[in-house]
């Protein structure tokens, strides 16, 4: 049997003496039966004594007040429940204080105590109750044991039962209803420390360490002594930032200061939300501990009624999220700062030792081009990574799913040298790259930060038709910059229902901002197309939608490319708010020489692609084409010489060629072909 404090063993040693009592008035009664051990079989004296009712409560205890020998076991009684009631600092006057028991409820819980603290008790509930196979404890047991006559003790609205202390089991037809003490209360009436079993596979007890500096502790302290001066109020703080920004750890630190543990607990995987709920407040209230609520269920789930929450709690969101209120919970919300520049290196140096090895040039490539969080450095030192290069592939890998099926991550295997651009265009993405990589230690500045509230994230346009170089100058920007690069999938964003594509852009940026990352729009201008003309309440809602995106996207921090085929379509207003407008035209002659060039070097030997040369000139000077139709024509042209058992040759590469201009309606005629046949032998004669 566990160690038992002095206050439990008075409970039992109450519960042995009224079990004691009474067994002594029916062994009278049975005697006077003819009986001595009980009623075994019915006989005519049992029923006798049932029809007179001899052993009705008034009976019972009026026998009690008459009988000298019992007046021992009376004063004993007495003296024990006095200790009991004044007994002030235990945790069982303070399970009685939090939970509100009354006389009746605590009275039926010594009695499920008393059995839970000493099974020996088993033994005399059966015998009290005059049946052997009920050796636990029932309402009935406790209505005559306890004095309370013919009365209900335990009402649907009892503490007992809407915070489990104690449990009702059904059994047989016609048989009482087994009540038994949580196994959990029992556990902490003893004194034990830890988690309720049935939130040890979803809750951790979360320990406090040291604050970043520019973490807002002290106001949050403040705050929340001025609230807590009146004992009544019951506090909840939403706390706000991406995952890995140290949400939960700055809430354990809250809770420290008010000398309370934090319980952190994923809601998400509570398959019975109402249940894991109280159970968590009753733990807290028990423990003094503030609890932290992660996951969507708890932010979506309302918060059941009619239960007494704890104090002091914290919701673990992320930017676009809002609990839902409660009543008699006022709430707060707090968000996280960045890490600075300088904290991300105070960090690496303390979690990471072999930063402190790396070059300076590695150690500020990894600080300029990564948002790090704490999170992201506690990856760092888990893996325990040693080269620079590897920190980097950690942090991109651990971005990658946090968009879920909003986005979709493009390979990035171009370099600058397979773009053909205009000197104007090459120079604007230079001056692109180029602030991407300085943006973050400038956007750090003060003074600079106040005179643009808005407006400091990284955007860009692509104007220009299809083909032309918009995506794959998208993924040599994000291969220069060391960044993945994320497609948004339109299809499940935009949607015709008011309201829903701006939560669904909002969720992205949300997410994407605080992620290394480039976001690609493609067909920006389904997205951020003019406004209407207003004629009905749709054009006023889709306006509405038009203006929030509009706002979104100003207040994006990061770094966006967006890409159009037609200038006109997108709002005015929108295109004030970019720095950035680069227009990609088709390719000349010149360039789409390149290209066929650049393109063949890729797909054929180096000895077959000198027979070409002059060819592939030929064909840029007389067919325009874009970049993607010049790829796309010579894949064909490339499988159709696989196919002829031949090395690509002219009349393959004009196969391919009709293939592609086909799609947009053109055609070579036999004519063109002839003529550019002609062209080739003509040249091949010199």
């Amino acid at each position: 049997m566990p160690q038992i404090d002095s206050i439990l063993n008075m409970v039992i040693l109450r519960i042995r003496l009224l079990s004691k009592r009474r067994i002594i008035w029916l062994r009278k009664l049975w005697q006077e039966e003819g009986e001595t051990g009980g009623q075994l079989v019915v006989t005519h004296a049992a029923i006798n004594a049932i029809l007179d009712d001899k052993d009705s409560p008034e009976a019972e205890f009026s026998w009690y007040n008459s009988d000298k020998n019992i007046q021992q076991i009376n004063e004993e009684i007495v003296i024990i429940e006095k200790k009991i009631t004044e007994n002030k600092n235990s945790r069982f006057t303070k399970l009685h204080q939090i939970f509100a028991l009354n006389q009746q409820e605590s009275d039926l819980f010594q009695l499920c105590l008393a059995i839970k603290l000493d099974p020996s008790m088993s033994r005399i509930y059966a015998y009290l109750q005059d049946h052997a196979a009920r050796g636990y404890a029932t309402e009935e047991l406790a209505v005559r044991l306890l004095g309370y006559g013919h009365s209900s003790l335990l009402k649907t609205d009892s503490s007992l039962l809407r915070w489990q202390i104690i449990l009702k089991k059904e059994t047989a037809v016609g048989e009482p209803n087994i009540l038994k003490c949580d196994p959990f209360i029992a556990q902490w009436l003893l004194g034990h420390e830890g988690l309720d079993e049935s939130l040890t596979s979803i809750a951790r007890f979360h320990l406090p360490q040291t604050p970043i500096k520019n973490w807002p502790v002290k106001s949050t302290t403040d705050l929340l002594k001025r609230i807590f001066k009146d004992n009544t109020n019951r506090i909840r703080l939403n706390v706000v930032g991406p995952p890995g920004s140290g949400r939960r750890t700055f809430a354990a630190i809250i809770c420290s200061k008010f000398k309370m543990q934090l319980i952190r607990i994923d809601s998400d995987q509570a398959e019975d939300w109402q249940q894991v709920f109280m159970h968590a407040q009753r733990q807290a209230l028990l423990d003094n501990c503030g609890i932290a609520w992660c996951g969507e269920k708890a932010v979506r789930q309302a918060w059941p009624q009619g239960i007494l929450n704890a104090p002091l709690q914290f919701m673990i969101c992320e930017k676009n999220q809002n609990p839902i209120p409660v009543n008699g919970i006022i709430d707060f919300t707090i968000e996280m700062p960045e890490l600075m520049i300088s904290e991300q290196r105070e960090l690496l140096n303390k979690h990471l030792p072999v930063y402190k090895t790396w070059s300076n040039k590695e150690k500020e490539t990894l600080v300029s081009q990564h948002r790090m969080s704490i999170g992201d450095i506690n990856a760092l030192e888990e893996r325990d990574v040693q080269l620079s290069s590897e920190a980097s592939d950690v942090l991109r890998e651990s971005s990658r799913n946090k968009l879920g099926v909003l986005a979709q991550l493009l390979d990035c295997p171009f370099i600058r040298n397979d773009l053909v651009l205009p000197k104007y265009l090459n120079d604007a993405l230079n001056d692109f790259v180029f602030e991407a990589k300085e943006r973050k230690q400038f956007w750090e500045e003060d003074k600079v930060r106040s005179l643009f509230p808005q407006g400091r994230g990284l955007m860009a346009l692509f104007i220009g038709p299809p083909g032309t170089g918009k995506t794959m100058a998208a993924q040599v920007l994000a291969a220069e910059l060391g960044l993945d690069l994320f497609r948004i999938d339109l299809s499940s964003v935009v949607s015709k229902y008011v309201g829903e594509t701006s939560q669904n852009l909002e969720r992205i940026l949300s997410r994407a901002e605080h992620m290394d990352i480039v976001l690609l729009f493609d067909e920006a201008d389904a997205l951020f197309g003019k406004r209407t003309e207003v004629k009905d309440a749709h054009d006023r809602f889709a306006n509405t939608d038009t203006n929030y995106l509009l706002q979104a996207i100003e207040n994006y921090q990061g770094i966006a490319l967006l890409s159009s085929n037609k200038k006109e379509n997108i709002d005015t207003a929108f295109i004030r708010r970019l720095r950035y407008i680069l227009e990609f035209p088709k390719p000349d002659a010149r360039q789409r020489e390149q290209i066929w060039s650049k393109v063949l070097d890729k797909l054929i030997p180096p000895e077959h692609k000198e027979k070409l040369n002059g060819q592939i000139g030929i064909l840029a000077n007389n067919v325009e084409l874009t970049g993607a139709q010049i790829k796309f024509a010579l894949l064909s042209a490339v499988f159709i010489a696989k196919n002829d058992k031949k090395p690509l040759e002219m009349k393959q590469l004009l196969r391919g060629l009709e293939r592609e201009l086909i799609k947009e309606g053109r055609t070579l005629s036999g004519r063109e072909q002839e003529k550019l046949l002609e062209h080739v032998r003509t040249k091949s004669k010199y």
